[in-house]
């Protein structure tokens, strides 16, 4: 049994955070989610409603899988110590580490994709790139794997990205089951990029 902690601060996008807990929540027996913030109490999503969280950044939990939404609440967390330095304690530890949209802005910010190849939201692509030069911040990939850091471009894709998480873990039959259980049409190539910014490549 896998642990997943799904990182909460106020104004997470809902998407961002749902879409991916949703494919991994199809192996309740293998992967168990936790959702983890700062203080123990209802934390708002930029769309509105709240999620209590399950455990804190104080309890010192390990976990093997780590989920980074974006979202606008991104712009005030970069400068969040209590997060950032939670991120580096837990990556240390983790199996993979997966951000979706802005969240790789977090990671960045935290020294963790230093040297490390990622994406993010094409329409925030320069905000994020600006919290690191250490970066190869890539502007055309559906998502990028470097090692075991995922991150995904804007807000879907990081159901796609789950997926090749899921792949990794627990074969890509796990991956394929997923995606026909909620019917969604899998984007299985990471170089797909629709919404790739043109200008940067």
């Amino acid at each position: 049994m896998r642990k997943l902690a799904a990182v909460l601060f106020e104004g997470f996008e809902m998407l961002d955070y749902f879409g991916p807990l949703e494919m991994f929540a199809m192996f309740p027996d293998q992967i168990e989610i936790l959702a983890v913030a700062e203080h123990a109490a209802p934390v708002r999503a930029s769309g509105g409603p709240a999620v209590m969280p399950d455990r804190v950044f104080a309890d010192g939990a390990d976990y093997d899988l780590l989920l980074v939404p974006g979202g606008r609440g991104t712009r005030r967390e970069v400068d969040n110590p209590a997060l950032l330095n939670w991120l580096c304690a837990a990556s240390a530890r983790a199996e993979l580490v997966t951000s979706v949209c802005t969240g790789s802005a977090l990671l960045a910010r935290a020294g963790l994709l230093d040297g490390r190849a990622a994406t993010t939201n094409k329409l925030a692509f320069d905000w994020v790139a600006s919290q690191s030069d250490k970066v190869e911040w890539r502007a055309s990939a559906r998502w990028v794997a470097d090692g075991r850091f995922l991150t995904s471009s804007g807000v879907s894709a990081g159901i796609d990205m789950s997926l090749d998480a899921l792949a990794r873990l627990l074969g890509p039959e796990a991956a394929g089951n997923a995606a026909h259980w909620a019917e969604y049409v899998a984007n299985r190539d990471a170089e797909n990029d629709p919404f790739a910014r043109m200008d940067k490549m």
